[in-house]
């Protein structure tokens, strides 16, 4: 029997897919059954698609200060709603609870930061031409589709739904199969805020729900954010499909430098909860360390004393840093990549999983004398595993850094301003930290990743510019 509600929901209402099918979510923490969840085939997202494309014109020609006035209705609701949201993502992925809040409250503002750009939306005008007036519209794409992760499941809904409907748009989202439960309470929620039917729309599934947003030959924007991999598949369904434009926000393997005149006790601090915060299931947590040789040996003990003050645990208790993996599947990956860190190098921490606590725990691992060609140095892990390497001077540190084919985020610790700056400039990534590291972050600014860390930004004052098409248009008024 389904403890949470795991229907779709679609033109306004908490409907079963056609089929019938559905699919279990389990508890990372214990294995019980939270809910059978509804499976969207294409007959349920072509239903969405029509009652998109239904609702959204209306929408569109709805004045900004009514779209904005729902979106900050429904960050109140957010607000209001703020412990079952937080409940929802905890059970579903093993998300801390404390970490689950902090995720709903910025949620909440971000929504109405949202609120306010949504009535600021302007184009441009050009006098160039005596007998013209020429000027730019921003107008909606129509109907738009977003794939979401689970590691933040309300934090992210919100960083495309948002923008996306404040634009004029309509939205058809997906969760993860992996944590779907917070995206089909948000969806009603808005359904509360006033929202039209048909403008935000929720569906379920795994990556061949996802396929069918990203081919759909009537959706015409498609934001995505997840593996690499998976983002190569989307990119290339929405090419053969109607050329629709993607966003995307893919993986990381992001660098920490820290120099010898850092703060070091303050870098070591602030390099553990990075690559282990939710359980190192974040795509720009620092997992790559390099320490400059001749404070290795000091930073070594700083950073094994600041693991080991971390607690593993249940995560509805306030207590917990770590929760378990989001299931067993991300559990054996990341066991996987503990055995090559064993053959590779040594662990000066963990290396091992913590079954004693639960059957998806990895304790938090620090692996050194690794080569830089080991999989634990190049890959994505997700989870709670760090690489640390050593450097001989600033281009050294650099080059190193910059050798990966991500580019998500990046950090520098020195107390040298002038060479903070330089590496700074020097670090390929899109968000690149001054003696602070991920996750931190700040929603008024661009987010997004340099090469295969994905295409364009989310969050800033033009992310709901990102949902318009500009379309200039000339006016003669002489002849």
């Amino acid at each position: 029997m389904s403890l949470y509600e795991g229907r779709l929901f679609i033109n306004g209402e908490l409907k079963t897919a056609k089929s019938g099918e559905t699919f279990p979510l389990h508890s990372p923490v214990d294995g019980r059954l939270l809910a059978n969840v509804s499976r969207a085939a294409q007959e349920d997202v072509d239903a969405a698609v029509e009652a998109a494309e239904k609702a959204q014109p209306a929408w569109a020609a709805t004045p900004a200060k009514e779209r904005a006035r729902k979106l900050r209705k429904f960050a109140d609701l957010i607000e209001r709603n703020k412990a079952k949201l937080a409940n929802l993502d905890t059970v579903a992925m093993g998300k801390p609870l404390t970490g689950a809040l902090a995720d709903v409250d910025e949620a909440r503002d971000f929504t109405y930061f949202m609120a306010g750009l949504t009535e600021s939306g302007v184009g441009q005008t050009s006098l160039n031409s005596p007998e013209h007036v020429n000027i730019t519209l921003r107008e909606p794409f129509g109907v738009v589709a977003s794939i979401i992760p689970w590691n933040f499941p309300t934090n992210i809904w919100t960083h495309d739904v948002c923008p996306a409907i404040g634009a004029g748009n309509a939205m058809i989202l997906k969760g993860s199969e992996k944590a779907p439960l917070s995206s089909i309470f948000l969806g009603q929620l808005c359904h509360e805020a006033g929202f039209p039917p048909g403008i935000v729309q929720i569906v379920n599934g795994a990556g061949d729900t996802g396929a069918l947003l990203s081919s759909h030959m009537r959706i015409r924007k498609i934001s995505f954010t997840g593996s690499t991999n998976a983002g190569k598949s989307i990119m290339s369904a929405a090419a053969k499909s109607n050329i629709k434009d993607v966003s995307l926000e893919l993986g990381g393997k992001s660098p920490l430098v820290v120099f010898a005149d850092a703060d070091l006790e303050h870098a070591a601090r602030l390099a553990a909860f990075s690559f282990t915060f939710n359980s190192g299931q974040v795509c720009t947590a620092s997992t790559r360390l390099y320490i400059e040789k001749s404070a290795a040996d000091e930073f070594k003990k700083l950073l094994i004393h600041a693991v080991k003050k971390f607690n593993l645990g249940d995560p509805s208790n306030k207590d917990t840093d770590l929760g378990p993996q989001v299931d067993k599947v991300q559990s054996q990956k990341v066991r996987k990549f503990l055995d090559i860190g064993r053959k590779d190098g040594k662990a000066l921490i963990g290396g091992e999983a913590a079954t004693n606590v639960g059957p998806n725990y990895i304790n938090p691992t620090v692996f050194t004398d690794l080569g830089d060609d080991s999989d634990v140095s190049r890959l994505e892990i997700f989870g709670p595993v760090l690489a640390l390497h050593e450097f001989d001077g600033e281009q050294d540190a650099i080059t190193k850094a910059n050798d990966t084919n991500y580019g998500l985020y990046a950090t520098v610790f020195s107390n040298n301003v002038a060479r903070a700056l330089r590496v700074a400039r020097a670090l390929q990534a899109g968000t690149v930290g001054v003696n602070v590291a991920s996750p931190y972050g700040a929603y008024e600014l661009p987010f997004g990743g340099y090469k295969a860390s994905g295409i364009g930004r989310q969050k800033g004052n033009k992310a709901v510019e990102h949902w318009t098409q500009e379309k200039t248009v000339y006016l003669q008024h002489e002849w």
